[in-house]
C-alpha cells in the first residue's frame, strides 16, 4: 500500500517527461507556431496573425514560388544585428536571373504576376535601411544553387531581399501552413493566395 503514492508520482514524472520530449520533438522537426509582427506581409498576413510553420515539406521538394516561408537571419542580416526569424514570399528561384525595372519584378527577363501585393503598388529597388546600403537588386542578379530571392507582399514597408540579398536554403525553417488565429481567419496559406 505504502508504494502506490511512490508509483503515482513516478508514473507523473514519465509522463510528463515523454510529454516534455514529444513537444520538443515535433516542435524541432514537425511544426511550430509563428506570430506576424510587422506590416511587410500585408495584405496576405496581417499584424498579429499566429501561424503554425510546418517543417518537413523542404526536406522532400524545394521551395516553389510564391511559397511563404520562414527563415532565421543570414549572414549579411546578423551583421546589422538582426536575430529574430522572418517571413516572406519566395520570388526568385536557383538559377534565375531576378530584376526589378519600371517598377516590375522581371524573372528572367519576363514580368512576374503579382496579384498578392499591398494595394498591387509597383516594387522598387529601395530605400533600404540606410543610406550607405547599396541595394541588392540595384542590377539584375541570378540566383545561386540552394538560394531564393524572397519579398515581403507589402512592397513599400518590407526590409527584404532587395536590400540584403539572397537567403540560403539551409535558413529556411519551414513554410506558413496554416493560419489559426485570429479565428475569422482561420485556414491555410499557401500559394493560391500568391496567384
Amino acid at each position: 500500500m505504502s508504494d502506490s503514492p511512490n508509483n503515482a508520482v513516478l508514473e507523473a514524472i514519465k509522463t510528463v517527461g515523454l510529454s516534455a520530449v514529444l513537444a520538443l520533438g515535433i516542435r524541432q522537426f514537425v511544426a511550430e507556431a509563428r506570430y506576424i509582427p510587422s506590416e511587410s506581409m500585408l495584405p496576405t498576413l496581417e499584424v498579429n496573425d499566429r501561424l503554425m510553420i510546418e517543417k518537413v515539406t523542404y526536406r522532400f521538394r524545394q521551395p516553389e514560388r510564391g511559397d511563404i516561408v520562414v527563415f532565421n537571419p543570414t549572414t549579411a542580416l546578423e551583421e546589422q544585428d538582426f536575430h529574430d526569424a522572418f517571413i516572406k514570399r519566395v520570388i526568385g528561384l536557383p538559377g534565375e536571373e531576378v530584376a526589378v525595372e519600371a517598377g516590375q519584378v522581371l524573372i528572367d527577363g519576363q514580368p512576374l504576376s503579382e496579384g498578392y501585393t499591398q494595394g498591387n503598388l509597383p516594387t522598387e529597388v529601395g530605400p533600404c535601411m540606410t543610406q550607405d546600403e547599396q541595394p541588392f537588386l540595384s542590377e539584375p542578379v541570378v540566383i545561386p544553387e540552394d538560394a531564393y530571392l524572397v519579398l515581403g507582399d507589402n512592397r513599400n514597408n518590407s526590409y527584404d531581399s532587395r536590400c540584403w540579398g539572397i537567403v540560403p536554403k539551409s535558413k529556411i525553417i519551414g513554410r506558413a501552413a496554416v493560419r489559426f488565429w485570429p479565428l475569422g481567419r482561420i485556414g491555410g496559406v499557401d500559394r493560391s493566395e500568391a496567384e
